[in-house]
């Protein structure tokens, strides 16, 4: 059946595999997606929705880079929020709530009409390694695929294990078998492994719900998008999420079933997610709280299907029901499917490069759950980037890397391998030191480039985003050479309870006042007649005003970022041996042997590294 050898071979349907396995193909690598159900490719197998703090800055870095999930999500979305819109744009967030099957359904169809990607559905068994090099893999028929180059994107499926309750069975998710034999033969060849937990909430049929008891969460009255490209459009009807919360009486009830609850009796032996916990995780840790927030978000535009985002549990499906009965609208709730946790191994990321190659077998990369990481979002990217890599390694070009300044994914990938996780790793804006310049409405500024070298962007999204950076920053000029009159700017001044001008200054200078908005600029003579015959759109507008208020801000990190830089440019030899280095912490010495950094800029972010354990190594490597 497979009598040809694969450039690279993508396990996994997930969001990790599809994106990994698109983007090998459009570099030109021949590219197999096998996967054990076809029907289920970049099933949502949690919440119906995509983006949100941190994560949706993610999805528009894939966007730029040339990646489906924007696209995907853009055609796919019932509703559009950009959260965190009262703060500053660094916090800017994009998020979309999903329909589920439509969303399965575009990246099947997607995938589908990609050029060199072949698929097949069967559950892989085993890997075949050469001289610590993947040469393909072997399927549960028994069938052999050779390949370049293999990427593992196994989710939850890895000796998958589900429980409800005092109740288990194997599984990936829910009614599908789990995947074994995989994590035996890594084991077998060196590689370290472990369990996380993750789970799921309740979904319900939304007939039975009463919303008159809840609180209606529409989306934005004037939605965007995730694409930078023009393929898709912003929504021209929306439907609303609902919100409603729990009670002492829910509480007390679901208290009844903890001592059936696999969380508290030590069934469950692995860590969830510290920042998605379960509701009894909630009501157990923070006692003092007397409700929770519920959300009650549609699975599509016409199911009745709705997902109770809050209320992820594990414990007894009668107890859940019962609980579920006393939140207000739920009186008479009818369950389509109960909650459940589910076990599966990961393999500790600190055994990858940062291509997301193995250190023990060349040519083998990993994205997504088998790295220890939570979230459609942060296993897309990791996808994403072990399909560049896989596909630059064999076509032998040099690696394609993301910086922490350059990229949430920089980030993501750069904190677990250097890092490592022991609990399911969820991305914020906090873990990004340079969040000012990694924000949702420039990431095509900053990968768009890198991405149309790598042969995976398109020439048309890479037009499109110099014609946006070359009239943007072409108006910011404008109003730095352009000044206004005080007779035509104190008006605006004096109404916004600002400092009058005594004589002419800059717009730039004005503008740059927090309180001034664009609107307030465009009444200033010229700027409007600009706007209009240099065709500015909201997008290059945005850009422009983000780019004066905060000059001050992206500056001073762009300079703490060319600090970091010169730290990168000083490389360690290959499997240095730091034993010998006696003035640095035991710890430091035990990590570093393990963890073997590339430069000294990557030890110095190695938990248990101290400043002064890099000093010893500056002094060590002549600096």
């Amino acid at each position: 059946m497979f009598d040809k050898e694969y450039d690279v071979i993508v396990v996994g349907g997930g969001h990790a595999g599809s994106e990994a396995a698109a983007a090998a193909a459009n570099m030109g690598s021949s590219t197999l997606l096998i996967t054990m159900n076809l029907q289920n490719i970049a099933q949502m197998s949690c919440n119906p929705a995509m983006g949100g703090i941190a994560k949706g800055q993610i999805v528009r870095e894939i966007d730029a880079l040339g990646g489906y999930s924007g696209l995907v999500s853009d055609t796919s979305a019932i509703q559009f929020k950009m959260l965190n819109k009262s703060k500053g744009p660094a916090m800017w967030s994009p998020r979309v709530q999903s329909d589920r099957m439509m969303f399965a359904e575009h990246w099947r169809l997607r995938l589908e009409n990609t050029a060199n990607l072949d698929f097949y559905q069967e559950m892989v068994a085993g890997l075949i390694v050469e001289e610590n090099r993947i040469a393909g893999v072997r399927t549960s028929l028994g069938l052999e695929v050779r390949a370049k180059s293999v990427v593992l994107t196994n989710g939850t499926f890895l000796n998958g294990l589900i429980h409800i309750g005092d109740k288990n069975f194997g599984g990936g998710r829910s009614g599908e078998r789990a995947a074994t034999g995989i994590t035996e033969e890594l084991v077998q060849l060196g590689f370290e492994s472990g369990r996380m937990k993750t789970g799921t909430p309740p979904r319900v049929d939304g007939r039975s719900l009463d919303y008159s008891k809840m609180v209606d969460q529409p989306g934005d009255e004037i939605p965007s998008k995730f694409s930078y490209l023009d393929e898709t459009k912003p929504l021209a009807k929306q439907r609303s999420c609902f919100m409603t919360y729990t009670s002492n009486e829910v509480h007390n009830i679901l208290k009844e079933g903890f001592d059936r609850s696999p969380m508290f009796n030590g069934r469950i032996k692995s860590i969830g997610p510290r920042y998605c916990p379960s509701i009894e995780d909630k009501i157990n840790r923070f006692a003092d709280k007397d409700r929770h927030q519920l959300f009650v978000e549609p699975e599509g535009w016409n199911t009745v299907e709705m997902y109770v985002n809050g209320f992820s549990t594990s414990l007894p499906e009668d107890v859940q029901y019962k609980a579920l009965k006393s939140v207000a609208g739920f009186e008479k709730v009818k369950f389509f499917r109960p909650g459940y946790a589910i076990e599966y191994d990961y393999f500790p990321p600190t055994q990858l490069k940062h291509t997301l190659e193995t250190k023990l077998v060349e040519g083998l990369f990993f994205a997504g759950q088998i790295n220890g990481t939570t979230g459609y979002e942060e296993a897309a990217s990791q996808g994403l980037m072990a399909g560049i890599n896989a596909a630059l390694k064999v076509q032998e070009r040099d690696p394609f890397i993301l910086k922490r300044d350059e990229a949430y994914i920089g980030v993501l990938v750069d904190d677990l391998i250097t890092k490592g996780t022991e609990e399911p790793y969820r991305m914020f804006t906090s873990r990004a030191e340079y969040r000012t310049l990694l924000r949702q409405d420039n990431a095509d500024f900053r990968l768009t480039e890198k991405s149309y070298k790598l042969g995976l962007a398109g020439e048309k999204r890479m037009r499109k985003m110099e014609e946006k950076k070359e009239k943007s920053f072409g108006f910011v000029n404008f109003l730095k050479e352009t000044s206004v009159v005080p007779e035509f700017s104190n008006p605006v001044l004096e109404s916004k309870d600002s400092a009058v001008m005594k004589q002419s200054d800059k717009i730039f200078k004005i503008f740059s006042r927090p309180n001034i908005t664009m609107e307030d600029v465009k009444t200033f003579p010229g700027v409007k007649e600009y706007v209009a015959e240099h065709d500015l759109n909201e997008e290059m507008l945005e850009q422009t005003e983000i780019q004066i208020k905060y000059s001050g801000y992206i500056d001073k990190e762009k300079n703490n970022a060319d600090k970091l830089h010169r730290l990168e440019e000083v490389k360690i030899p290959k499997n240095f041996d730091y034993s010998h280095i006696k003035s640095m912490s035991y710890e430091a010495r035990e990590k570093l042997n393990r963890i073997q950094p590339v430069t000294v800029s990557q030890a110095s972010r190695i938990s248990g590294v101290s400043p002064s354990d890099v000093s010893v190594l500056l002094v060590y490597m002549g600096r």
